[in-house]
């Protein structure tokens, strides 16, 4: 006999499945088994379509009945875009529900388990909680604070350059760590750029990663107070959505249609990061769970001083490049060592020639203001 964590690691592997096309909503994967034998399976692909619950349910037929249902996120209890599937769990007559993690969204928020207790069905909560809040970090990050789980993308030598003096930097990772931070890029929802990267390099900024799954590309954004960025640069080639942050009253060229205005008074002369993150995690026009930096020096040193950098991928390649080459980041100079900015290494991965390195803040603050 399989036990719940065995059945539950299987749903999870369904949710996974949503990775590049849930958004706005959670990654979820529902397994309904009876007898140790999976009846029915399912897994939310995108958003306004049926749920994992549904999907599995409809797998099941008539097998539902008495079966228990693996589920990676509580069941809703809410009429949305789609019917309650804690109500269609109850009609169908499951006996039993196990539970990953409760769904932070206060129009769940519990309600979905008491609805299927109240129902007489057992229900087991918290198998493999952790694996399944990490799979959606994002959604839990924009439900709790409003605003997007922030990865910095960082890429530099053993000397923490970036570029030559003269800009040259391609490639300074091999093939290996590039084709893994497109897969990065795959999974965000938002990819958010400087315009002087989207200058310099010629930048896209679209998602390069070949998958058997269902994807779609994520929102572009370019921060760009004053509108330098040229209606002919290579990222208007192509045409999923744009958004360019700039200033309230900076007089605009004649952008393509695909790419929108969002406009926010300055600070400084800059885009104010936390007000545009507020704006990128707002469900009713974006929805971003998850948002991906990718930067020169100058915007990733005001993420990182503005504590803003949930997470940082940082893609260490084996060679020197010398004091003349440009920064990693732009931060103010020291003179008291415990004012240092301190991460926590939570993986590092070899890619080819290369490594990545994944890093947190030892002192989360992604909700500084």
């Amino acid at each position: 006999m399989h036990d719940d964590t065995y059945w539950m690691r299987r749903a999870l592997d369904l949710a996974r499945r949503g990775l590049y096309t849930t958004a706005p909503n959670p990654r979820v994967g529902c397994v309904l088994v009876k007898n140790d034998v999976a009846v029915g399976e399912g897994w939310h692909q995108y958003a306004g379509e049926p749920h994992a619950e549904a999907h599995a349910l409809r797998a099941a037929g008539d097998a539902a009945s008495g079966a228990t249902a693996y589920i990676t996120l509580e069941p809703c209890a809410h009429h949305g875009r789609t019917p309650p599937c804690a109500d269609a769990l109850i009609a169908t007559g499951i006996a039993r529900a196990v539970v990953a993690c409760c769904d932070p969204n206060p129009l769940v928020a519990g309600q979905g388990v008491a609805r299927l207790r109240a129902a007489g069905i057992a229900v087991s909560e918290n198998v493999c909680q952790a694996e399944a809040t990490a799979l959606n970090r994002g959604f839990f990050r924009r439900i709790s604070t409003g605003r997007p789980f922030v990865t910095l993308k960082l890429a530099a030598s053993l000397d923490g350059r970036t570029a030559l003096a003269n800009g040259d930097s391609q490639w300074i990772t091999g093939a290996a760590a590039r084709l893994d931070a497109h897969q990065h890029r795959l999974a965000a929802d938002a990819i958010i750029a400087g315009t002087g990267s989207i200058i310099a390099d010629n930048a896209r900024l679209t998602a390069r990663y070949p998958t058997d799954l269902p994807s779609r590309q994520p929102l572009r954004v370019i921060i760009d107070s004053r509108l330098q960025t040229p209606p002919d640069a290579a990222v208007f080639s192509e045409l999923t959505p744009i958004l360019i942050a700039c200033g309230e009253t900076v007089p605009a060229p004649t952008y393509p249609a695909h790419a929108e205005l969002l406009r926010l008074p300055l600070a400084d002369g800059h885009i104010p990061l936390a007000a545009l993150l507020d704006e990128l995690a707002q469900l009713g026009r974006r929805g971003i769970n998850n948002a991906l930096v990718e930067a020169g020096a100058g915007l990733a040193g005001a993420f990182l001083r503005a504590q803003l950098a949930d997470e940082i991928l940082y893609y260490l390649a084996p060679c020197l490049l010398g004091p003349d080459a440009r920064p990693l980041a732009a931060l103010p100079p020291l003179t008291d060592l415990s004012a240092k900015m301190q991460y926590i290494i939570t993986d590092t991965t070899p890619l080819g020639t290369d490594l990545r390195l994944t890093l947190t803040p030892e002192n989360p603050c992604s909700q500084a203001s």
